[in-house]
């Protein structure tokens, strides 16, 4: 019997990556093409959206060429899965044509529209339809922002031929040649349009938003069929495009969190702990956003989001300001070369705190030096303060839910530490699990791509996949409660 293929996109802030999977989830070609940002004055952040799409079919064309040159047969593609950077939108009329750049989930253009909608008592409706907050992270104040103020946008909308989509979306259209008009349940979870409770686009607040004429996709469970498409003649055949997911919940499904209870952390520069909470909407007191976990045909899982701001980008700092190591491998060495933080704490404030605290003013600092204290200290303190901000997130997720983590999974550079990550499975009492693939959300939209394909079974099937995982259990954590408890101390500034 000949192999299965399942192309699976990756289409990132940064760059594209295309990987193709067998039917045992095993990697068989990789590819990847970095795409320009524009950062422009007042915060303002876009890319080009045909710069997006040709982005991406570059980036299929080198992993087409991959895997002919390892001896695969392209034929065997049976179908394509697409993971996307979340919140970043393109609008465009009926032909096809942008109206404006793609305004990326970094923009902040739209901060005084937020205010405006926060006096207006918005903020409880949007959070109980969409469970998200008020914030320029989202689309939909920046799409707002658009109709206020670009008049191509505003005419093609209050005509009736203005297309709003998240990345996915937009590829979609643009490689089906304008057939297929859709999105998955997640990415229209991150617009503030849609309705977590009835899966659909919610016409009160399209309304309230002065946006009532405005054309969106069919909302559909992120494994469906969505089209069919040969890439603009890069395959011989077209093939069906089987999922459509944003990139942090194809990293929750690529990891396995398909139980309530499961949790998935991606740390990086920053860090995004995602936790399924099963299949009832539940929201948060403590800074967190509800969101679609993922969605199959007749089951969908919800969850809780909580956004860390600064993990990675802490240790870059000592390194590149403070000149305490040259490779970031060495921290590892430097915070086990001394056996505890001696009551030394670093707060990572450097662009405030986010969940659970919310305080973008905060400042970061140290807490606890003395005479004995060195440069170890201060590196473990910063490699502690990624597992601290971690716990914090979990805890008022559980608190939000009553329902207790289960199983922590972790991927992203920072995963490669074994004393953040041993220190994390300590400091939450419970498993760190990690499948040791670095490109876990292409891995899941492969997932659910070959579910739609009936290449994979069903859950069961998938969970018996990539089975070499490396599993981190809690050590004895007497000490761990009194050190959590001084890092408590400190971020409160008790």
């Amino acid at each position: 019997m000949q192999r299965q293929y399942i192309l699976a996109i990756d289409q990132g802030t940064s760059g594209t990556k295309t990987l193709i999977f067998d039917e045992e989830g095993k990697v068989c070609a990789k590819a990847a093409e970095p795409l320009k940002t524009n950062y422009v004055e007042n915060g303002f952040v876009e890319q080009d959206p045909e710069g997006i799409l040709q982005n991406v079919l570059l980036s299929v064309q080198k992993c087409i060429d991959s895997l002919i040159n390892a001896g695969g047969n392209v034929d065997n593609i049976r179908a394509c899965g697409i993971s996307n950077q979340r919140e970043t939108f393109v609008i465009w009329n009926k032909e096809g044509k942008p109206l404006y750049g793609a305004v990326v989930w970094q923009c902040k253009r739209s901060i005084a529209i937020c205010e405006r909608l926060r006096k207006q008592g918005l903020q409880q409706a949007i959070k109980e339809k969409t469970g998200l907050l008020i914030d320029p992270y989202f689309s939909g104040t920046k799409l707002i922002w658009l109709y206020e103020n670009i008049d191509s946008v505003k005419n093609s909308i209050d005509c009736g031929d203005a297309y709003f989509g998240t990345i996915d979306t937009w590829l979609l259209y643009k490689l089906t040649n304008g057939r297929n008009y859709s999105t998955d349940h997640t990415n229209a979870s991150r617009t503030l349009f849609f309705n977590l409770s009835t899966l659909s686009w919610d016409k009160d607040l399209l309304k309230a938003f002065g946006l009532s004429k405005l054309n969106l996709p069919e909302c559909k469970p992120s494994s469906d069929s969505f089209g069919e498409t040969n890439f603009n003649g890069l395959l011989g055949n077209r093939i069906s495009i089987s999922a459509m997911i944003g990139d942090s919940h194809a990293a929750a499904f690529g990891e396995g969190c398909y139980q309530t209870g499961t949790a998935k952390a991606t740390v990086g520069t920053g860090c995004s702990v995602l936790m399924n909470i099963g299949e009832k909407v539940k929201y948060s007191n403590n800074g967190m956003v509800t969101t679609v976990c993922w969605s199959i045909p007749g089951k969908i899982q919800y969850a809780l989001e909580g956004v860390i701001v600064s993990c990675g980008a802490t240790i870059e700092w000592l390194k590149n300001e403070l000149g305490l190591f040259v490779d970031s491998k060495q921290t590892e060495e430097m915070a086990t070369s001394i056996d505890d933080n001696n009551g030394v704490y670093l707060i990572p404030a450097f662009s405030g705190l986010g969940a659970p605290y919310w305080d973008r003013n905060r400042k970061a600092f140290i807490s606890g030096l003395t005479f004995s204290s060195n440069k170890n200290h201060i590196v473990r303190a910063a490699l502690e303060s990624i597992p601290y901000q971690v716990k914090d997130v979990i805890v008022a997720m559980e608190a939000d839910t009553n329902i207790q983590l289960q199983q922590l999974m972790i991927d992203g550079g920072i995963s490669s530490n074994n004393f953040i990550v041993q220190f994390l499975a300590t400091l939450v009492d419970k498993p760190v699990v990690s499948i040791g693939i670095p490109d876990v959300s292409a891995l899941g939209a492969a997932y659910l791509a070959g579910l739609q394909q009936k290449i994979f079974k069903d859950l069961d099937h998938l969970s018996q996949l990539n089975r070499d995982k490396k599993i981190l259990k809690p050590l004895g954590g007497d000490k761990m409660k009194s050190w959590y408890k001084g890092w408590q101390n400190a971020v409160t500034g008790k």
